[in-house]
């Protein structure tokens, strides 16, 4: 088959990375935009932009007749979802191929399949892939606490069809299982539209390895190596690094071609990503399957030297791998941070504001995927992360420490951000030495979020002191900035 059009139902930074390869491919490229959003990179880069509406914002990009019609009206071969809002949707996906539009994905079985976290379980544990203990409510729902209880404590409770770390929460004592077993179901029922459960043993200070794979649908199938997605806060992933500091060549082997197994068992097509549990004693477990591509794909290329997007573009199109696993090497190491707009000293509450000065790091190991402008405005109508930080070097050292020297470089006035967070978790020893957990954040809440000393205040002061011309309003800082040439120089 043939692609020459491509809409990209997505927006913000991963919209205009799918563009950018898309565009590189030589394929016609549109993007849609919300009437009430703000103007970003995709905008700017798509050769079309498609105008939506709904009642919000998000529940615009959530509408399939809408999409589905949009991709109709400007004749789009293939639609491109990113991640998050129809990316794995089988609905969505059973649409398009409705309506004549390939969708650069799994097929809408396969998403049905792995999106169910039961199903998804229930499948890779019959076929012999290593699955935590676990008590599933669908089995017999009258007996699901008392099998709960079984398993042994502490335990994780999951919303069957959840994602993002929604609902899910750890119980330690049996006294709290069935009030958090209702807790998760309520939750489960608010974000997903579905209260089934389902709770596996939880692993103490386990680490959340993942392995990206991709299959060309007929079978075959090849990783692009693992990350380590450990740092994260209320299951939301914050940093992420490849290789991972855990594992022994022995263990990274192991691991990625279970994830392959899986991937083979399913018959998998396109991008994906097959994440697990891993434990101190370097047992790991499966733990679900993403049929999209990951935030933090960009390690993954940084490491790899392949364009993953261009390869699901290539897939879609029927081309099949356009590798074998032993071209695929692991070069060096990769460390992505999610700048947000957030208040880390305030519980990370969203913040809101107009982007007076944009000025993102750049130089040699450095790549910003970026999803805002200069003179934008940041509001609360999507995800709080901007944009993405991504850095490689020869080593971890040497990446962790160009990682420090960019998010400090990242200067964004108007809108608080986390890029002080994110710095003082690079520069904590336990990272330094990679003996992190799921739960490291948790366990140095305090220290990472202490307020510390806001030197973009301090470095707007002395610009204003070095300048006798300038005024008092803080709205020409940012033009006598970019004539300073930056706080850098």
């Amino acid at each position: 088959m043939t692609i020459s059009k491509l809409l990209v139902a997505n927006r913000g930074e991963i919209a205009a990375r799918v563009l950018r390869t898309a565009k590189a491919r030589g394929l016609a490229t549109a993007v849609l935009r919300h009437v009430a959003e703000q103007e970003g990179p995709a905008h700017l880069i798509a050769d079309e932009v498609v105008m939506i509406d709904g009642p919000t914002p998000v529940a615009a990009y959530l509408d399939i007749p809408q999409i589905v019609e949009a991709a109709k009206g400007i004749g789009a071969d293939a639609v491109h979802p990113g991640y998050g809002f129809l990316s794995e949707n089988a609905g969505f996906v059973a649409a398009l191929e409705k309506a004549g539009v390939t969708f650069v994905g799994p097929t809408s079985e396969v998403i049905d399949l792995m999106g169910d976290k039961v199903r998804a379980r229930a499948f890779v544990e019959e076929r012999g892939f290593p699955v935590a203990p676990s008590a599933i409510e669908d089995d017999d729902p009258a007996s699901f606490v008392e099998r709960a209880r079984a398993v042994g404590y502490p335990l994780l409770i999951k919303p069957s069809a959840g994602g993002g770390g929604k609902g899910m929460r750890v119980v330690r004592e049996d006294s709290t299982l069935e009030t958090e077993i209702e807790t998760a179901r309520r939750e489960g029922e608010r974000y997903f539209g579905d209260g089934r459960l389902f709770v596996e043993r939880y692993i103490e200070r386990p680490r959340h390895i993942e392995v990206q794979v991709m299959g060309d649908g007929q079978g075959n199938v090849v990783h692009f190596w693992e990350r380590e997605c450990s740092i994260q806060r209320r299951f939301q992933k914050i940093i992420e690094e490849t290789p991972s500091p855990a594992l022994t060549p022995e263990q990274r082997g192991e691991i990625c071609e279970t994830a392959a197994g899986i991937a083979r068992a399913v018959n998998y097509r396109g991008a994906g990503t097959v994440e697990f549990i891993y434990a101190q004693d370097g047992a790991f477990y499966f733990l679900e399957m993403n049929t999209r591509l990951q935030v933090e794909h960009p390690v993954t290329e940084m490491v790899t030297g392949f364009d993953l997007v261009a390869e699901q573009l290539r897939i879609a199109a029927g081309k099949g791998l356009s590798a074998a696993q032993v071209d695929i090497p692991q070069t060096g190491h990769s460390i992505e941070l999610r700048i947000c707009a957030e208040d880390a000293t305030a519980d990370f509450r969203p913040a809101i504001g107009d982007i007076l000065l944009l000025d993102e790091p750049m130089g040699e190991g450095i790549r910003v995927d970026s999803g805002i402008l200069d003179g934008g405005k940041v509001t609360t109508d999507f995800d709080p992360m901007l944009s993405k930080l991504i850095v490689h070097g020869p080593d971890r050292a040497q990446a962790i420490a160009l990682a420090r020297q960019a998010v400090q470089d990242y200067v964004i006035l108007g809108v608080t951000t986390n890029t002080g967070y994110l710095d003082a978790i690079l520069a904590h020893p336990d990272f330094a030495s990679g003996d992190v957990s799921t739960g490291f954040l948790a366990e140095q809440s305090e220290t990472l979020t202490a307020p510390g000393e806001d030197v973009s205040d301090l470095l707007i002061a002395a610009a204003a002191l070095s300048d006798e011309r300038l005024v008092s309003d803080v709205m020409q800082i940012p033009e006598m900035y970019r004539k300073m040439g930056g706080w850098r120089n």
